[in-house]
């Protein structure tokens, strides 16, 4: 495993090298911790924990060592290693999507103790340049849009804004109003899903569908989807809503490993109180589920969905890097 020394701006260089994922797991996990603390939700803690639980399991580190490039986890990257200490990490996440490969940075950070210094940048470029070598035809990263300084650094590398994604997550001590005064919610008749799938494709963009944990053929209507969910014993509900008789919206959820993501369809300009209505009977039922996510188009119903009990977790910019093939 080589190592290359990149200067940094206005610092002593320091020590590029690819991440070891035999040793380095629980020193970029700290690093990690620390710099996203103050916006780390749920997920992301589950995510430190499992670094460090991998850092310790034989197996895991045996199986990674041959999956670097075929499975979807941040298995290989780059560190920048000094004063005898890691203060900068960036993953690179491989995926498949059509006979396409495509890369994902994430998980860039620096210790705040070496910010300003070009080491961020430097692991940036070091990893596209890896990603290319592995014959990548798209490389993305995904950056908060509360972060105008990394945002305009990954455009000065290249990187085009694609989509703006905000990340909703339900209010623990929300209480549920009273939807008496809101349209009527009923179950997702099979009659709506031309609709339902013509508004999902709109609200996601089918250039981050490889990243996307949801196939739309899931929540199709049938006797052979029906039979599949039944036989992995997957939990899918759909909830939708009219008013004065038309469409408005539908509401899908399907448990994940880790979170309950729900997904709405919609037109943009849809009724915001029959939008409302849809998450707050979702919430009804699934009053269980803590950790009740939607992601969303940035912009669109933020009114309706805060007034069903949801605060915003964060706004995503996903930008692609110039020259993908």
């Amino acid at each position: 495993m080589t190592s290359i020394s990149v200067p940094a701006q206005s610092s002593s260089a320091g020590n590029l090298r690819p991440l070891n994922i035999l040793r380095d797991l629980p020193r970029v996990a700290d690093l990690i911790e620390l710099c996203f603390a103050d916006n780390m939700d749920s997920d992301g803690r589950s995510y430190v924990q499992q670094m460090r639980h991998a850092s310790g399991d034989t197996s895991f580190k045996r199986w990674a060592s041959t999956a670097i490039e075929t499975a979807s986890m941040p298995l290989s990257g780059f560190v920048w290693e000094q004063d005898g200490r890691i203060v900068g990490n960036a993953s690179l996440v491989p995926f498949r999507h059509k006979g396409r490969r495509i890369y994902l940075i994430a998980n860039i950070a620096t210790h705040p103790d070496y910010r300003r210094k070009g080491i961020a940048r430097a692991l940036t470029e070091r990893t596209m340049q890896h990603a290319r070598q592995r014959g990548a035809n798209e490389v993305w990263l995904h950056v908060r849009a509360d972060n105008p300084g990394a945002v305009q650094m990954y455009a000065d590398l290249g990187f085009v804004d694609r989509a703006h994604r905000t990340t909703w997550r339900i209010k623990t001590d929300s209480h549920l109003s009273s939807t008496s005064s809101l349209p009527a919610v009923t179950k997702r008749h099979a009659r709506f899903w031309p609709q339902q799938i013509t508004w999902l494709n709109q609200l996601h963009p089918e250039e981050l569908a490889w990243y996307r944990s949801l196939n739309w053929n899931s929540l199709k209507p049938g006797l052979w989807n029906w039979l599949y969910r039944a036989f992995v014993e997957f939990d899918l509900r759909q909830w939708a809503v009219q008013k004065d008789g038309q469409l408005q919206g539908v509401l899908a959820w399907m448990p994940m490993l880790h979170s309950a993501p729900l997904w709405l369809a919609c037109d943009p300009d849809a009724d915001p109180e029959a939008i409302t209505a849809l998450l707050v009977s979702a919430h009804r039922e699934l009053r269980y589920h803590q950790t009740l996510r939607l992601e969303h188009p940035a912009g669109l119903q933020e009114a309706a969905i805060q007034a069903a009990g949801f605060d915003m977790a964060r706004t995503l910019i996903w930008m692609r890097a110039e020259g993908a093939t």
